[in-house]
């Protein structure tokens, strides 16, 4: 990767998972916190992290926003950035809920870039292959750094709302369904706990992955014909009467 500077304000959940990887690979990045002492704090799990103030900011090669919607446009206009200036930075905005065409429309002199992942910040912390959506072509080094996390894939943005949405609506009809049929076979609640924390996630993967045992294989079979006997409306019908899938 070519030697670039970058920048991340955003130390929760998703920053520490994006760090993490970017440790992993030796790649510096530098860290900014308004509260110096947590910056501080956070760069001591990562070898090749480093402080950035904010003066620095401005001067970064590319940074990554990994903050919440309600504040990146906030975080954005304390900068001060001028589109006119020698240097600006690519700005990265990661946040799920917030259009960068927004963005750009405020801040049009700025180059605003959207790198939106898809999945639950645990598992890319834990298994890293991310997938990351742009609308648009990313500059090379700014593609590269995020393809050293897993891939990038050009698609709109408000996918990502649509696919969380599905993802969430079924693995809490499914956690519920789970969780009534325990109760109504009078199971142990300490069985219910090992059922939705490992027993059903790790079916899910190995079903993602097709490696089901046989046991799995043969439950599959019998919930396809249960299906094709399914005389009732589509499940997604179904669905769309108690969530709105796409805003």
């Amino acid at each position: 990767m070519k030697q670039q500077r970058i920048g991340l304000v955003g130390i929760g959940k998703l920053g520490t998972a994006l760090m993490t990887h970017w440790d992993k690979k030796a790649i510096a990045i530098g860290v900014y916190h308004p509260v110096k002492t947590k910056a501080e704090h956070f760069l001591q799990s990562f070898q090749k992290g480093f402080l950035l103030t904010e003066s620095e900011l401005r001067n970064v090669d590319v940074l990554i926003l990994a903050l919440p919607a309600m504040e990146v446009v906030p975080f954005i206009s304390t900068l001060k950035l001028q589109g006119q200036a020698q240097h600006t930075p690519t700005i990265i905005n990661m946040a799920t809920n917030l259009s960068t065409n927004e963005i750009t429309t405020k801040y049009p002199d700025l180059k605003v870039h959207g790198v939106k992942y898809m999945g639950h910040w645990k598992d890319l912390l834990e298994h890293g292959n991310g997938l990351f959506i742009t609308e648009s072509a990313l500059p090379p080094n700014t593609a590269e750094l995020f393809q050293e996390l897993g891939k990038v894939k050009i698609d709109r943005e408000n996918c990502l709302t649509e696919v969380n949405k599905l993802a969430s609506y079924f693995a809490l009809k499914t956690a519920i369904t789970i969780e009534t049929e325990f109760a109504n076979r009078g199971l142990s609640p300490e069985y219910l706990q090992r059922a939705l924390t490992s027993l059903a996630p790790e079916v899910i993967r190995s079903y993602s992955e097709g490696s089901l045992g046989h046991f799995a294989k043969e439950i599959v079979k019998e919930i396809q014909a249960e299906n094709s006997s399914d005389v009732d409306e589509p499940t997604t019908s179904k669905m769309g009467k108690g969530v709105n899938l796409i805003d």
